[in-house]
C-alpha cells in the first residue's frame, strides 16, 4: 500500500497532552524548548550541539511538516492540555517525539523523544510514548516499534521499559557520541500481539 494514500489523523491525545504533527508557525515553541534543555540534550543528540535561532527552528518545522504529508518521517510535537485552560491557544510545549525510520513495507516504526527540561518528572514522556505506540499499533497497523537509546542515558532507556519494550539487545559502538567518542546502542521493541 502507498503510503502517501494512508489516511490518518495528525492529532491525538492523551490523558495530559495533545500530541500532534508539526505545523507552519511551531518554530517558536520548538526553539524555546530545545533552548531551554540545551545542556540535557546536548550529551544524546548529535543536532543539539548549538543554540539553533528562531529561524533555524521554524524552517525545521516547515520541513518536518512536508515530511509527514510524505509520510516519510513523522515528527510529533507534544502539549500540555491543561495549559489551554489557562489561556494558551494550543497549550504549553512540552517535547517532541515521533514515528521514524519508517519501513512502511513491514510497519515498522522508530519512536525517538526529548522532553523539555521544565517538564521533566512528571510523566509525560512515558504518556506520551504509550499513546504514541498506540498510534502506531492501531491506526498504522504498525508490526513492529521500536525505541534505540544510548546504553548511558538511563532515562530514556527507563522510558522504554516501563512502556513494555523489552531489550532485544545492545549495538556495541554502533556510532559517535558528541564527543566523537564510540557509544553502545540499546534496541528495545513491541511486536504487534
Amino acid at each position: 500500500m502507498n503510503p502517501i494514500l494512508l489516511d490518518f489523523p495528525d492529532r491525538f491525545e492523551s490523558a495530559r497532552l495533545i500530541i500532534r504533527a508539526p505545523r507552519a508557525g511551531d518554530g517558536r515553541a520548538l526553539n524555546g524548548g530545545v533552548v531551554e534543555s540545551l545542556a540535557e540534550l546536548r550529551p544524546w543528540l548529535p543536532w543539539a550541539q548549538r543554540a539553533p535561532s528562531v529561524e533555524d527552528s521554524e524552517a525545521l518545522m516547515r520541513r518536518m511538516a512536508a515530511h509527514w504529508i510524505l509520510r516519510d518521517d513523522l515528527w510529533l510535537l507534544l502539549f500540555r492540555k491543561e495549559s489551554v485552560a489557562s489561556g494558551s491557544h494550543e497549550g504549553e510545549f512540552v517535547g517532541c517525539s515521533g514515528l521514524h525510520r519508517i519501513d512502511w513495507t513491514t510497519r515498522a516504526f522508530e519512536i525517538g523523544y526529548w522532553l523539555r527540561t521544565s517538564q521533566s518528572g512528571r510523566g509525560y514522556m512515558t504518556e506520551a510514548v504509550h499513546a504514541i505506540a498506540g498510534f502506531a499499533f492501531d491506526v498504522l497497523r504498525a508490526r513492529r516499534v521500536e525505541i534505540r537509546a544510548d546504553a548511558h542515558n538511563t532515562r530514556s532507556c527507563r522510558v522504554a521499559e516501563r512502556c513494555g519494550f523489552e531489550l532485544e539487545g545492545t549495538l556495541r559502538h554502533e556510532s559517535l557520541d558528541a564527543d566523537g567518542m564510540p557509544r553502545d546502542l540499546r534496541i528495545y521493541a513491541r511486536l504487534s500481539a
